[in-house]
């Protein structure tokens, strides 16, 4: 049980990581648009996508598939029209 505890609690910190490099690479209004969502949508997707984490295409994924069980706020941001900034990917080198 203490394994799967400490690899659920570095899953967490990567997520949150992840989450703070991507609002250091959009504008203000991106940034808090992005921000809006994180903390909109966070609870739920520990609490239904957590095998999902850390990669953000799957966590969207699962959040997609399971918005009749998301929370109102977070529900929100999957209508259409309503979208935030893409995760920032690095450019090669």
């Amino acid at each position: 049980m203490g394994d799967r505890m400490t690899n659920f609690m570095q899953r967490i910190s990567i997520v949150f990581s992840g989450v703070a490099m991507i609002g250091l690479a959009y504008p203000a209004h991106a940034d808090t648009l992005r921000e809006k969502q994180t903390e909109a949508c966070k609870g739920d997707a520990l609490r239904l996508c957590a095998l999902a984490i850390p990669n953000e295409k799957k966590i969207t994924q699962c959040m997609e598939r399971k918005q009749d069980k998301l929370s109102p706020k977070c529900r929100a941001f999957f209508k259409k029209g309503t979208k935030a900034p893409p995760a920032h990917k690095p450019k090669s080198k």
